[in-house]
Order: structure tokens, then C-alpha cells, then sequence
């Protein structure tokens, strides 16, 4: 581990303060509450174990895990979810810690923990190969590596793509979150590191909102990324008309037919090697 120049600490607490807009917790247990727990079995976590989950939010992964009788800790960027996530743990009687930490430089020893997770948490650190770097480290040789992440071609990926004519420019060297969802792109972040690899696209099955226009409104109030490109066209309401028509008309498009709506996302799981 190296320390942070200025322009990447910057950074961070820029996605620090993201994630901390809106409401993320509600959107982890309100449109997506099961793809954790999907997560948390096919990590095999379970009694005996110790965990981290990496970009736990408010613990969509990590509280099922801890139920499962793991040793569990739900690691974030931004300790302003943990509070939701530690209200939830304990209606549920999950015990689990919270620390703060950054995806792309852990504070956890090299081979650390039995199972490392993610459940569409990683993906979102900017620089993908100091991030995969960072799981596999402290991996233990012959430990689980499972990971959760939202396609390019799904329905997330196609938000990202609406929303980023309208977004600020990325800072040099940040990759775009979906690519955590391209089997190939995962791959060569890990190489050789990892073995027993296996990959599934599935979908969750989103009905949360009624009409196109409720999806769009709920992610403008709710969800970090999409409250910051709002706020980066603020003054600019033509461009904020265009991007509430782009929005609606994804949920639109992406309609199965009764107001819900499926989601494809990459679930990856491997062991580390050696």
C-alpha cells in the first residue's frame, strides 16, 4: 500500500460525500433487498469464517453473511450508511463490525479473511486494478472471492450510459463502474491470482415502481450518482428536462409490462490461488 497523493484523496472524499446524498440505504432495501443474500450463499460465508465485504453500504450483503454465522466486516468509503445498516442488524440480531476503509487501500493484513465480497460496491471504486489488487491481498490463499456487479448491457449500465452526457468529465484514469460486470474485464483485473472461477449472469427482479416516472424520481432523490449529475446541470434546465425524459424513457423501455423491470448483474466467484 502506497499513500494517497492529493489529487486521489480528493477524489475519494468526492465519492465519499456521492454516496452520501440521498438515501442509499433505502435503495439497497427497498429495490434490491435480495441480492445480497444471493451473494452472501454463493460466498459460502458461514460459521468459522472471517469476511469482509467490500462497499457494504448499509450491509446488503454483509448482515446476511453475519447470519449465517461468519465473522463479518462491512467495510465502506462512506460511514454515513453504516448507521441504517447497524438499525437493520439489529432488528435482524446480526452481529458484525463496521470500519471504514477505501476499496483501492485496505487496512487489513495480506491474507486476512476467509471470504472477501462486494455486492455492487466495488465496482464503483475509480481505478479497477488497484481495487481487484486489494481483494485478492487480503484473500487468503485457497479463500473465496464472490463479487455481485451490475453489466454494461443491463439495466444500471444502461443508466450510466444516459446519464453520462450530462455528468461532470471523470478525473484522469477512472474506469467506468459497469465494466465490473464484463467477464473479460473481471478477468484480466485478476489473471492468474484466482482460480476455480465461475461467472453467471442473472437478473433481479425490480418491482419497487409503478410507472417509469416513480423510477426516475426515487433514483433523483435516492441515489447518489444520479443526484450529482442532476446537480451538475442544475442551471442548465433544458439539459435537466432532456435527462428526466432520458430516465423515464429507459424505465419505459426497460418495462416488462406490469411496473417491474429486470436487472442483469455478474455474479463471480473464485478462490484465490497458491
Amino acid at each position: 500500500m502506497t499513500a494517497p497523493t492529493d489529487a486521489d484523496s480528493a477524489l475519494k472524499a468526492k465519492h465519499r460525500a456521492m454516496w452520501a446524498l440521498g438515501d442509499y440505504p433505502a435503495v439497497a432495501a427497498e429495490v434490491i433487498p435480495e441480492l445480497g443474500t444471493v451473494l452472501a450463499k454463493a460466498s459460502g460465508a458461514g460459521p468459522g469464517q472471517r469476511v469482509l465485504d467490500v462497499g457494504a453500504g448499509s450491509g446488503n450483503a454483509a448482515i446476511p453473511a453475519a447470519l449465517a454465522g461468519a465473522e463479518v466486516v462491512a467495510s465502506d468509503l462512506t460511514p454515513e450508511l453504516f448507521d441504517a445498516g447497524r438499525q437493520v442488524a439489529e432488528q435482524r440480531g446480526a452481529k458484525l463490525s463496521w470500519e471504514q476503509a477505501d476499496a483501492e487501500a485496505l487496512p487489513y493484513a495480506t491474507g486476512e479473511f476467509d471470504v472477501v465480497m462486494s455486492c455492487v460496491g466495488i465496482m464503483f471504486a475509480p481505478h479497477h486494478q488497484a481495487a481487484a489488487d486489494e481483494l485478492v491481498r487480503v484473500c487468503r490463499p485457497g479463500g473465496t472471492i464472490a463479487l455481485a456487479n451490475w453489466t454494461p448491457q443491463g439495466f444500471i449500465g444502461q443508466m450510466f450510459a444516459v446519464m453520462k452526457p450530462y455528468a461532470a468529465p471523470p478525473p484522469p484514469g477512472a474506469q467506468p463502474p459497469p465494466l465490473w460486470g464484463s467477464e473479460e474485464h473481471v478477468a484480466a483485473l485478476f489473471g492468474d491470482r484466482v482460480t476455480d472461477v465461475t461467472t453467471e449472469r442473472r437478473t433481479v427482479r425490480v418491482d419497487r415502481f409503478a410507472t417509469a416516472e416513480e423510477f426516475r424520481d426515487f433514483f433523483k432523490a435516492c441515489y447518489g450518482p444520479t443526484i450529482a449529475v442532476y446537480r451538475n446541470i442544475a442551471d442548465q434546465p433544458d439539459k435537466v428536462a432532456a435527462l428526466d425524459e432520458a430516465l423515464a424513457e429507459l424505465g419505459r423501455r426497460n418495462d416488462l409490462g406490469w411496473g417491474a423491470m429486470d436487472w442483469e448483474y455478474l455474479l463471480y466467484t473464485a478462490h484465490r490461488a497458491g
